[in-house]
């Protein structure tokens, strides 16, 4: 029987074990440095933005109108990150399938696991993970840090506020679903550049495109969009546009598995 070296076992004509898979999967991604990079970039720009804007709301807080006061989300303030945090993570998850796709190795990866839809599977578990962590810290320290520079205004609100802990811990799910929604377009389009393209398009574009045209595009398509569904879950307040925070993940699910089963149902189908 011929075997193959995965992962640190010799595997048999019938495949590796998923354990293998998966740490050979989560060896890859973290040796390269554009995954750390891409990840850091996700952390302080979720942080750096969220802790700026709060700043700047505090220094003119003195000078807003009453009703702007009353209207202030301190909340979606501490987070506007996230739109960092997006394009960020979209990069993240879209080398962690196109990276080998540009340089051959892919070939080799498939010839050691004949079984694709587990090499699709693993490389999405491998990512999820670090994504989350990162994204999810990168939100708490926001929001910590955001409240702090408010409440020296009296603006603030606290953690344990009702629906602040959903909507901070929501914000980390939100970026850890765009990242596996990103890794399923890479496996469709196997190229760096085209994937990248296509996550910028629906995500950042599309959404500034078809919110402000009249129904039933902005209001009937637009809370749809995968950003825009996705935010949901990192709001306290319900903002006009967007659809109710739970119905908004369920949305963004739906488009993150809609992408990864495309790209397994292709990447069965297609040559290396």
């Amino acid at each position: 029987m011929t075997t193959i070296p995965v992962g640190g076992h010799l595997v048999g004509e019938a495949g590796p074990r998923r354990r293998d898979v998966l740490h050979a999967e989560w060896t890859k991604l973290r040796t390269v440095h554009s995954t750390w990079w891409a990840l850091l970039t996700v952390l302080c720009g979720t942080i750096g933005v969220g802790l700026l804007i709060c700043a700047a709301v505090a220094a003119r807080w003195d000078h807003m109108s009453a009703m702007d006061r009353a209207n202030f989300d301190p909340t979606f303030r501490s987070l506007t990150g996230l739109f960092i945090g997006q394009l960020a993570i979209g990069v993240v998850g879209a080398l962690a399938v196109t990276a080998e796709y540009s340089t051959g190795m892919i070939r080799s990866t498939f010839a050691a696991v004949p079984r694709r839809g587990r090499v699709l599977a693993a490389k999405a578990l491998a990512l999820v993970t670090p994504a989350l962590v990162v994204s999810t810290v990168g939100c708490v320290v926001a929001f910590l840090g955001g409240q702090a520079i408010l409440a020296t205004k009296g603006a603030g609100v606290s953690l344990g506020a009702p629906g602040e802990l959903r909507a901070v811990l929501g914000g980390g799910v939100f970026l850890a679903l765009l990242a596996l929604f990103a890794l399923g377009l890479g496996a469709v389009f196997r190229h760096t550049a085209a994937a990248i393209s296509a996550f910028v398009g629906l995500v950042l574009v599309l959404p500034v495109i078809v919110s402000p045209l009249p129904s039933p595009w902005g209001r009937d398509v637009a809370p749809y969009l995968p950003s825009l569904a996705g935010q949901a879950i990192s709001n306290v307040r319900t903002h006009t546009g967007l659809l109710p925070p739970w119905s908004g993940l369920a949305v963004l699910i739906v488009w993150a598995a809609g992408a990864l089963g495309a790209a397994a149902w292709l990447t069965t189908r297609r040559d290396a």
